[in-house]
């Protein structure tokens, strides 16, 4: 890929997803790219870039941006956030939460709908403890393939092995043909919704719960303040925000700050449940 392509290329996608391409990332660019120039019946990236400056397609433009976006997830990664939020955050909101019986959560920069999907089961399993509660959680991405795809809630057998149990396997998925869909009562619970991380995200309401996993370390320092400021105008007061284990709000938003033993866990700094914990 020549340099002037590089250019265009990671200029596009940077502003309308902030995402940050450096030369080292030029294979990825053409692993992502090389297919969509297939598509369209181009014979090269080349091809592809002077075909974006003759006609600024804005829907060329588009694919080119979800085709870098799409990034890789599965069922409850990492595990200690999912540890964390049904042992240290739900505890508390479900006693501070009792009046009302009413739970909002926000997965933004979904992908495929593993992590919503890993929540609801969560939650589905903790349902003894929940009996007339309203919960809600809402998944955003930028992309319409993957939300496409996240919504019909369908998974190779590659994807379900990463990270899924074989009892909520058995327990809520179906088996079709070569491939496993979520039992539909998991696929109710979770609203898709395109959504671009930067921009204003308060027509979206107020939540208890927000995780935004392993997004911010492809942002610079500029975008990174300005999501989590979006981030933290839509989480109420002691509600928990979920990063990334390789992300962090300190240095860069003062608005928030870790809760005490829980990595990649954080409050806002004027809450006071969540910052009681310990």
């Amino acid at each position: 890929m020549n340099t002037m392509d590089f250019q265009l290329f990671s200029e596009i996608v940077h502003a309308r997803s902030g995402l940050v391409l450096t030369e080292e990332k030029v294979y990825l660019l053409e692993s992502r790219l090389v297919p969509l120039a297939r598509r369209r019946g181009l014979d090269s990236l080349e091809d592809l870039g002077n075909e974006v400056r003759r006609h600024k397609d804005e829907r060329l433009m588009t694919e080119i941006t979800e085709a870098m976006t799409t990034n890789e997830t599965f069922f409850f990664r990492d595990n200690k956030p999912f540890e964390a939020f049904k042992n240290v955050v739900l505890p508390q909101l479900l006693q501070s939460r009792a009046a009302k019986k009413s739970l909002r959560i926000l997965n933004a920069a979904c992908s495929t709908g593993q992590e919503p999907y890993s929540l609801a089961m969560l939650l589905k399993e903790e349902a003894a403890k929940m009996a007339g509660w309203r919960v809600e959680i809402m998944a955003t991405d930028i992309s319409n393939d993957v939300l496409e795809k996240a919504k019909a809630g369908l998974y190779s057998q590659f994807e379900v092995q990463r990270g899924l149990s074989i009892q909520l396997l058995v327990k809520y998925f179906q088996q079709i043909g070569e491939m496993w869909q979520i039992d539909s009562s998991i696929r109710a619970m979770v609203k898709f919704q395109n959504k671009n991380l930067l921009d204003d995200s308060s027509a979206l309401g107020q939540f208890d719960v927000i995780f935004c996993r392993n997004v911010l370390i492809y942002f610079d320092q500029k975008t990174k303040i300005k999501v989590l400021g979006s981030l933290h105008n839509i989480l109420v007061e002691d509600g928990a925000l979920f990063l990334g284990g390789a992300e962090t709000v300190l240095g860069i938003c003062d608005d928030f700050k870790p809760v005490d033993g829980q990595r990649g866990v954080y409050t806002s700094v004027t809450g006071g449940l969540m910052a009681a914990t310990g």
